[in-house]
């Protein structure tokens, strides 16, 4: 074992000692879900930036940028980081003020069971892509800092496995700790690499002046239809396709108040948007510093580029500084992976499972979020490997296609339209989800992009089902209206007991 293998085994026990540590205070299914809903706003503000700072962030997003420019980029970090912002402005208190587990819980005091189970079982599956990203990057980063002696295969299993020991004891309050320590490392890390390489490329004026000439600061499209519809199809991708996912909503969730769960996600979101130019500084720096290692990596295309930091690392930096980055990288991706194991599981148990096992005690549900993570996490362990190869950044931006599609309508309006109904939820998924497959497996999705053709077709669903049915007295008003939701529970229950109302 080298030496800086054998430090980030150690950095990968102290995290796994912190979430264990945190697993001590877990008692209920609200302390496993959304970490007993007690969070300040620092915890908050760490956990929601740690949403998005992942592996396509310190990977993919740099050498996608290197390549292509800010236009390159514009799905994340631009989308994800304003995906933040707007459920910080528009869907954090309304829906904190409901005291609901999972947004799929949303769904059903919204539209009744079907509409649930249909966007949980959307919310679901978008995330095989999105947690094979980071589980591909786990591997990737042991096989380096082990100079090849450990396999991409079983740097996988081990880095999925350090993950997964504390999110199944730990639940969302281990995530949140673990993030909180992460982050500190990751921000504090990045930032002493940045300045090292910008030493070394000369300075950030002749950053600024090779980003300048490469033209790497042009964000709009060509001025042509075309150009401009994938453009904002990118755009929108997972500045709103994000939104009705459930590792967002736990981690905001799990406020100690409204007014938190806002300015938390605000803020979170901002600052994710700034510190994301910190990776690809360092890229521009690498292209100053290692010219011909850059450019051929840069020519073997998306999965040989995301190797441009770490070489730059291994290579040019003294040993501490690569004890610095990979503890950094290792912070980014065991953050984002955690709570995004953490979320489907949530959602199976609460809105699948439990319609067929209605009667569980608090403890048995408890039981059956740590059994279904378990499960999910070899599933998506399994994925990863057979996707091995897939760029990071397509994996995560390709996830969250199925949502916005499937889940974004439904929740803007079942939250701010009255007359939104259970019919016109349904047509909207129906038609979002079989509008953007037959667009994304034809050749139509090479002249408009197949998710914005299944986000229209989404919305005038809802809006012609919605109309041209009759509204339920019991939905008549959206979920947090008055006169919907008079006799709503206390926000913060000591010990959440579930019951479901009739359909």
């Amino acid at each position: 074992m080298t030496t800086l293998l054998g430090l980030v085994v150690f950095y990968l026990l102290g995290t796994l000692a912190i979430g264990l540590y945190a697993a001590t205070r877990v008692k209920t299914t609200t302390d496993f879900a959304l970490a007993g809903r007690s969070l300040p706003l620092v915890m908050i503000v760490t956990t929601t930036f740690a949403t998005w700072f992942g592996s396509e962030t310190v990977l993919g997003i740099s050498a996608k940028f290197a390549k292509g420019g800010l236009n390159n980029v514009i799905e994340d970090p631009f989308g994800a980081s304003m995906c933040l912002v707007f459920v910080g402005i528009f869907f954090a208190a309304r829906l904190y003020k409901m005291n609901v587990l999972t947004i799929g819980d949303f769904f059903r005091k919204r539209y009744g069971k079907v509409v649930e189970i249909f966007c949980s079982a959307a919310i679901i599956l978008s995330y095989l892509g999105w947690v094979a990203a980071q589980i591909t990057a786990l591997g990737l980063v042991f096989n380096m800092v082990s100079h090849g002696s450990v396999s991409v295969e079983m740097g996988m299993v081990i880095g999925t496995l350090s993950v997964l020991v504390y999110v199944i004891f730990g639940g969302m309050l281990a995530v949140a700790w673990t993030d909180f320590i992460q982050m500190i490392v990751l921000v504090i890390g990045l930032t002493v690499i940045a300045i090292m390489a910008s030493n070394m490329a000369g300075g950030a004026d002749k950053v600024y002046a090779l980003a300048s000439s490469r033209e790497l600061f042009k964000v709009l499209p060509e001025p042509s239809f075309k150009d401009i519809m994938f453009f904002f199809a990118a755009a929108i991708t997972m500045m709103l396709g994000s939104i009705p996912q459930q590792d967002i909503f736990q981690r905001v969730m799990a406020a100690k108040d409204a007014k938190t769960a806002s300015r938390g996600a605000i803020i979170g979101g901002l600052s994710y948007l700034l510190f994301a130019f910190v990776p690809m500084f360092i890229v521009l720096c690498a292209i100053i510093i290692m010219p011909e290692a850059t450019k051929e990596m840069l020519d073997g295309g998306d999965v040989t580029s995301q190797r441009i930091l770490p070489t730059l690392i291994l290579t040019h930096m003294p040993f501490w500084a690569q004890v610095v980055f990979f503890g950094a990288l290792l912070s980014a991706i065991k953050s984002c992976a955690s709570a995004t194991l953490l979320a489907p599981s949530t959602s199976f148990v609460e809105n699948i499972y439990k319609h067929f096992f209605p009667k569980m005690t608090d403890r048995q549900e408890l039981l059956a979020f740590r059994v279904t993570l378990f499960i999910f996490t070899c599933c998506v362990l399994a994925y990863a490997m057979l996707t091995r190869g897939t760029p990071i950044y397509e994996m995560v931006s390709g996830a969250y296609q199925v949502t916005l599609v499937g889940a974004f309508l439904p929740l803007v309006c079942g939250l701010y339209w009255k007359r939104a109904t259970r019919q016109g939820a349904i047509a909207s998924i129906v038609l979002g989800i079989i509008t953007w497959l037959i667009f994304m497996l034809t050749d139509l999705g090479k002249d408009f992009p197949s998710q914005l053709a299944g986000v229209v077709m989404a919305a005038i669903g809802m809006v012609a089902g919605s109309l041209l049915t009759k509204p339920h007295p019991h939905h008549a008003h959206p979920v947090g209206h008055p006169e919907a939701t008079p006799h709503q529970p206390a926000p913060r229950p000591p010990n959440r007991q579930t019951h479901r109302h009739a359909d």
